[in-house]
């Protein structure tokens, strides 16, 4: 019986550290492998992360090349340069758009008084222009009258005909005889004679040097 509790007591031990071995064993089959492959996992999860953004950033710049192409095609072709005009062209086109001031009036005055010494059968009439060659008037003209009633009434005429183009100041002097009567408008004089009284003067002797036009 003491041998047998010896062996027992002997056995005892060796089962114990039998059992010991094995939990051990045990825990450390239990130890999570997943703890050693968690770095893969994040630096996996960090790489589809970069490509998800640089998808983003590629898909962004698709957009920006497409809206970039779209204005450039928006953009209106370049207008060519009009064509240059002479000079001359322009000149002549800014004086027919400029209305006629001041200055047509000598023109005005001059028509006129042909037209009634034409209409008033006035004879041998003359007209000189005297720009740039007289500060006294634009021009001058020359005519005759039979008689000295005549002369009166184409004086009166051609001061009618003077208002109606707006000039008011025309002078008029010789009437009481009525053998020279002077129309002084301003820019254009007019001289009416009877034809004796004429020759005797003689005043267009001093424009016979071509310079008289009829």
């Amino acid at each position: 019986m003491a041998s047998a509790k010896k062996t027992a007591t002997k056995a005892k031990p060796a089962t114990a550290k039998k059992t010991v071995k094995m939990a051990i064993k045990k825990t450390a089959a239990k130890k999570p492998v997943a703890k050693k492959m968690a770095p893969k996992k994040a630096i996996a999860a960090k790489t589809a992360i970069k490509k998800i953004a640089i998808k983003k950033t590629a898909g962004k710049a698709v957009k920006k090349t497409s809206a970039t192409k779209k204005t450039a095609a928006k953009k209106p072709a370049a207008k060519k340069p009009a064509a240059k005009k002479p000079a001359a062209k322009k000149a002549a086109a800014k004086a027919k758009a400029e209305p006629k001031g001041p200055l047509g009036i000598p023109e005005l005055l001059r028509d006129a008084a042909l037209k009634v010494l034409d209409e008033r059968q006035a004879e041998e009439i003359v007209m000189v222009p005297l720009i740039g060659r007289s500060s006294v008037a634009d021009y001058m003209i020359l005519a005759s009258a039979r008689a000295s009633r005549q002369v009166t009434a184409i004086a009166e005429y051609l001061r009618e005909a003077f208002f109606k183009i707006g000039v008011r100041q025309v002078r008029i002097e010789g009437m009481g005889e009525a053998n020279w009567v002077l129309v002084d408008a301003g820019d254009v004089i007019i001289h009416l004679f009877r034809p004796e009284v004429r020759t005797y003067y003689d005043l267009d002797a001093m424009w016979n040097d071509k310079r008289a036009q009829k």
